[in-house]
Protein backbone atom coordinates (compact mmCIF):
# COMPACT_ATOMS: atom_id res chain seq x y z
CA UNK A 1 0.00 0.00 0.00
CA UNK A 2 1.20 3.47 -0.68
CA UNK A 3 0.66 6.28 1.75
CA UNK A 4 -1.47 9.25 0.92
CA UNK A 5 0.82 12.20 0.05
CA UNK A 6 -0.32 14.18 3.10
CA UNK A 7 -0.16 11.26 5.58
CA UNK A 8 2.99 10.11 7.29
CA UNK A 9 3.94 7.64 10.01
CA UNK A 10 4.10 8.92 13.57
CA UNK A 11 7.41 8.09 15.31
CA UNK A 12 6.85 5.40 17.91
CA UNK A 13 3.64 4.29 16.24
CA UNK A 14 2.52 0.85 15.18
CA UNK A 15 4.87 0.64 12.20
CA UNK A 16 7.94 1.33 14.36
CA UNK A 17 7.41 -1.78 16.49
CA UNK A 18 9.70 -4.70 15.81
CA UNK A 19 8.18 -7.23 13.44
CA UNK A 20 9.23 -10.12 15.65
CA UNK A 21 8.67 -9.22 19.28
CA UNK A 22 11.45 -10.50 21.51
CA UNK A 23 10.59 -13.39 23.73
CA UNK A 24 10.08 -12.20 27.26
CA UNK A 25 10.76 -14.40 30.21
CA UNK A 26 7.74 -15.41 32.25
CA UNK A 27 6.98 -13.13 35.19
CA UNK A 28 8.44 -14.02 38.55
CA UNK A 29 6.02 -15.73 40.91
CA UNK A 30 4.70 -13.73 43.81
CA UNK A 31 6.47 -14.10 47.16
CA UNK A 32 3.25 -15.23 48.83
CA UNK A 33 2.84 -18.02 46.28
CA UNK A 34 6.33 -19.39 46.86
CA UNK A 35 5.90 -18.98 50.61
CA UNK A 36 2.69 -21.00 50.48
CA UNK A 37 4.32 -23.75 48.43
CA UNK A 38 7.24 -24.02 50.87
CA UNK A 39 4.93 -24.03 53.90
CA UNK A 40 2.82 -26.81 52.39
CA UNK A 41 5.97 -28.76 51.53
CA UNK A 42 7.37 -28.41 55.05
CA UNK A 43 4.03 -29.39 56.59
CA UNK A 44 3.89 -32.43 54.31
CA UNK A 45 7.41 -33.51 55.31
CA UNK A 46 6.33 -33.45 58.95
CA UNK A 47 3.16 -35.38 58.17
CA UNK A 48 1.05 -32.67 59.83
CA UNK A 49 -2.51 -31.76 59.01
CA UNK A 50 -3.60 -28.19 58.42
CA UNK A 51 -5.31 -28.23 61.82
CA UNK A 52 -2.18 -29.41 63.67
CA UNK A 53 0.12 -26.81 62.15
CA UNK A 54 -2.48 -24.05 62.46
CA UNK A 55 -3.01 -24.82 66.14
CA UNK A 56 0.73 -24.61 66.89
CA UNK A 57 0.96 -21.32 64.97
CA UNK A 58 -2.13 -19.88 66.69
CA UNK A 59 -4.19 -19.40 63.51
CA UNK A 60 -7.23 -21.04 61.96
CA UNK A 61 -6.83 -23.96 59.55
CA UNK A 62 -8.80 -21.95 56.98
CA UNK A 63 -6.32 -19.08 57.15
CA UNK A 64 -3.35 -21.48 56.85
CA UNK A 65 -5.01 -23.06 53.81
CA UNK A 66 -5.33 -19.65 52.17
CA UNK A 67 -1.70 -18.83 52.95
CA UNK A 68 -0.55 -22.14 51.47
CA UNK A 69 -2.54 -21.47 48.30
CA UNK A 70 -0.94 -18.03 47.95
CA UNK A 71 -4.25 -16.22 48.54
CA UNK A 72 -3.25 -14.36 51.71
CA UNK A 73 -0.23 -12.17 52.40
CA UNK A 74 0.68 -12.99 56.02
CA UNK A 75 2.48 -10.52 58.27
CA UNK A 76 6.10 -11.07 59.23
CA UNK A 77 4.96 -12.14 62.70
CA UNK A 78 2.62 -14.71 61.17
CA UNK A 79 5.36 -16.04 58.89
CA UNK A 80 7.67 -16.40 61.90
CA UNK A 81 4.92 -18.23 63.84
CA UNK A 82 4.33 -20.59 60.91
CA UNK A 83 8.05 -21.25 60.51
CA UNK A 84 8.31 -22.07 64.22
CA UNK A 85 5.26 -24.33 64.03
CA UNK A 86 6.97 -26.22 61.22
CA UNK A 87 10.29 -26.56 63.05
CA UNK A 88 12.36 -24.15 60.96
CA UNK A 89 13.70 -20.68 61.61
CA UNK A 90 12.47 -17.63 59.76
CA UNK A 91 15.92 -17.39 58.15
CA UNK A 92 15.78 -20.99 56.92
CA UNK A 93 12.32 -20.49 55.45
CA UNK A 94 13.39 -17.26 53.77
CA UNK A 95 16.48 -18.95 52.34
CA UNK A 96 14.38 -21.78 50.86
CA UNK A 97 12.30 -19.21 49.01
CA UNK A 98 15.31 -17.11 47.98
CA UNK A 99 17.04 -20.16 46.49
CA UNK A 100 13.95 -20.93 44.44
CA UNK A 101 13.66 -17.33 43.24
CA UNK A 102 17.31 -17.38 42.18
CA UNK A 103 16.81 -20.61 40.26
CA UNK A 104 13.86 -19.09 38.37
CA UNK A 105 15.78 -15.96 37.39
CA UNK A 106 16.88 -15.98 33.76
CA UNK A 107 20.62 -16.02 33.43
CA UNK A 108 22.07 -12.85 32.02
CA UNK A 109 24.79 -13.12 29.39
CA UNK A 110 28.20 -13.17 30.97
CA UNK A 111 29.88 -9.80 31.03
CA UNK A 112 33.59 -9.51 30.39
CA UNK A 113 35.60 -8.95 33.54
CA UNK A 114 36.34 -5.35 34.45
CA UNK A 115 39.93 -4.52 33.68
CA UNK A 116 41.68 -2.38 36.15
CA UNK A 117 44.07 0.13 34.75
CA UNK A 118 47.58 -0.10 35.98
CA UNK A 119 49.02 3.23 36.84
CA UNK A 120 52.55 3.97 37.78
CA UNK A 121 52.94 4.48 41.48
CA UNK A 122 55.00 7.24 42.92
CA UNK A 123 57.57 6.21 45.41
CA UNK A 124 58.64 8.72 47.90
CA UNK A 125 61.98 8.33 49.49
CA UNK A 126 62.26 8.93 53.16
Amino acid sequence: MTEHPRLHAIPGGRDDRPRHPRRESPPEPLWRELLGERLRELRGRRGDTLAETAKRAGISPQYLSEVERGRKEPSSEMIAALAGALGVTLGELTELIAVELRSLRPTAPARPPVRSETRPTLRMSA
